[in-house]
């Protein structure tokens, strides 16, 4: 049976059925139907078959390969030339339609109504390179109705598992592309109805367990730590006792997996061919079930791509078998069909039987985990201190409701741009950083020279200027991480990376990610001023929005003079900058505000407008 239950011959009936006898400008010579007498009767002389998806399998999920086949090289022809099908057997007619009389394309419509009244297939594209385990916690942790993955593997590039649930597979499609993996790309979740899967469909009794055991225990060579599974299904015992093992059915394999973990998982050889075996993904955890296995044999299957080694390239194999699958006829010579195998399998020593050249590999083995992320990376302590002093002070200013306190940050000669990610394929100015397009300079999007210049913000007015037309933001300190890249005694280049969210705009509070380049130089003061300001904004990822402002960052209300003692100084100094007041009227200024800068500038404008500030105050 095809899968949903649906014949293959069902649906070569809907195939041929389901033409108009309209004829169609540009359709060619064919409109007409295929059949003339019947669902099996081609009216075309030239034998024009069914569907072609109906030669793979039959009734059971075996491929037909009729009585005569015996090489699998040679391409098989299930159908004859007369349009009767060579593997019809006897009374399969009722045994598919019981006696209805209606035509085999309503009865598998209806089949399949009844099928997926509850169940939904889930894709999730480019899904294949994700950890299982992180992929469905984000997928149960984020879904607003609990379910349960049914079934999960991958095909491709793409991840697949079924729910039992219309709910849960509603709930998962309004997920579609609203949170990101680790690399920052949105999670795309396609649904859509379908039978039940078939692999769960056909549950093993414990009367065929205990046959399946016997029978594997029959088949194992401990002398040799060797398993041969060959043709299992014709196996004499088996077929004596009425049990139909079909290796290529996942609940088949999978027990055989399990059997092989749990009584010998030190095995060194299996044999698994002539089992009709079409894809490997059932085969996928052998690599942990049977790490240690050398010798695996493929061969006489129905293999068809050579990517199906993909999913056991895990083991470390010494001899391999794979004649008598498609697989091998698709290589132009021999040296190919090396090549591509032993690129799966480096250690390759034997293949179909014969010996190869020996690999040349080096005896290193690659890691397979990144070290662990380090922190800040700060130079010194008197960098240190200079540095977070500076930060702590630029974003209380930034975060503000004005940004002209900014000024005394920069220099006159100081230059400033900014980007977002640029999407191959995507309209930047309509995704959710869309806010920031028209000012974006990356040069990756931008080859107008011109245009590149125009968006270099120069001088610190227009810096400035620039910086509070973006929107309003709060950063969480605790999310900095800060790398000093170089720095002399007249120059300082450094790195931040962190999380900040928008106060204000058409978005709820968006949280994003920044990274920002800042280049500086001695100030008169004693502090820095910033020559080069390169920003880099971007949407945060879902596991940076789950830690951003985890920890509540203090504000400068909450304490209002930072530990350092320099800080009060270098307030004071920008003050006197900003005000033009001396030195004392602009610390008693802001010591009356709480060392509240943005207040005290406030007050100060204010009392100036009203004249109630003395000259002496300007005397220096």
């Amino acid at each position: 049976m095809a899968d949903g239950g649906r014949s293959y011959v069902e649906h070569d009936d809907r195939y041929g059925g389901g033409f108009s006898m309209k004829k169609r400008k540009g359709r060619g010579p064919f409109m007409g139907k295929m059949y003339s007498e019947g669902p099996h009767k081609y009216r075309n002389k030239g034998g024009y078959g069914p569907n072609p998806r109906s030669r793979l399998e039959d009734d059971d999920g075996d491929v037909a390969m009729g009585d005569a086949h015996e090489s699998s090289r040679h391409r098989f022809v299930p159908y004859g030339r007369g349009g009767k099908r060579r593997d019809e057997k006897p009374g399969r007619d009722k045994k598919n339609f019981g006696g209805s009389h209606r035509e085999p394309q309503q009865q598998g419509r209806a089949e399949y109504s009844e099928d997926r009244k509850s169940w939904f297939k889930v894709t999730i594209p480019h899904g294949k390179k994700y950890e299982k385990s992180w992929l469905l916690g984000i997928l149960q942790g984020a879904s607003s109705v609990p379910f349960n993955p049914v079934h999960y593997h991958t095909d491709h590039n793409r991840a697949h598992f079924f729910v039992e649930d219309s709910a849960a597979a509603k709930a998962l499609k309004q997920l579609s592309r609203t949170f990101t993996d680790r690399e920052n790309f949105k999670i795309t979740i396609l649904t859509r109805p379908c039978p039940p899967p078939q692999n769960f469909t056909k549950e093993i009794k414990d009367e065929e367990l205990e046959h399946f055991k016997n029978c594997m225990q029959k088949r194992y060579d401990g002398a040799h730590q060797a398993l041969d599974m060959k043709a299992v299904r014709s196996d004499p015992d088996l077929v004596a006792n009425k049990v139909d093992l079909i290796l290529n059915r996942k609940c088949y394999m999978t027990t055989m997996l399990q059997i092989i973990e749990d009584n010998v998982p030190e095995l060194l050889s299996l044999d698994i061919s002539n089992n009709k075996l079409y894809k490997l993904d059932d085969l996928e955890e052998i690599t942990l079930k049977a790490p240690n296995l050398k010798i695996l044999n493929l061969s006489q299957n129905l293999l068809k791509s050579d990517r199906e080694l993909d999913k056991v390239k895990g083991l470390k194999l010494e001899e391999l078998w794979l004649d008598g699958n498609p697989l091998c006829d698709t290589f132009r010579d021999q040296t190919n069909y090396i090549s591509a195998v032993r690129e799966r399998f480096p250690k390759l020593l034997r293949l179909d039987g014969h010996e190869l050249p020996p690999p040349i590999t080096f005896d290193v083995e690659t890691p397979t985990t990144l070290p662990p992320c380090k922190g800040s990376y700060l130079a010194s302590d008197d960098i240190k201190a200079l540095v977070l002093r500076f930060l702590q002070q630029y974003y209380a200013c930034y975060d503000s409701e004005d940004r002209q306190g900014l000024l005394n940050v920069y220099h006159d000669e100081a230059c400033c741009s900014l980007s977002i990610p640029s999407n191959p394929g995507q309209n930047p100015s309509r995704s959710s950083l869309g806010e920031y397009f028209k000012d974006s300079r990356n040069i990756r999007r931008l080859r107008d020279p011109t245009l590149r210049f125009k968006l270099l913000k120069h001088k610190r007015l227009n810096v400035v200027g620039f910086l509070n037309e973006l929107p309003r933001t709060q950063h969480d300190l605790n999310s900095f991480v800060v790398d000093i890249t170089a720095h002399s005694n007249t120059l300082l280049c450094f790195v931040v990376n962190g999380i900040f969210k928008e106060v204000e705009g058409q978005s709820s509070n968006p949280v994003r990610a920044f990274s920002r380049v800042f280049i500086a130089v001695p100030g008169s003061d004693g502090g820095l001023l910033l020559v080069n300001d390169e920003q880099f904004i971007r949407n945060a990822t879902t596991e940076e929005i789950r830690k951003a402002f985890a920890t509540p960052a203090p504000t400068p209300s909450s304490s209002p003079v930072p530990v350092l003692a320099p800080v009060p100084h270098d307030m004071v100094q920008a003050f006197i900058q900003v005000s033009g007041m001396n030195a004392e009227w602009s610390q008693k200024c802001l010591e009356d505000n709480g060392w509240d800068f943005d207040q005290a500038g406030q007050i100060f404008m204010k009392l100036n407008a009203e004249g109630k500030i003395p000259d002496v105050a300007f005397m220096k």
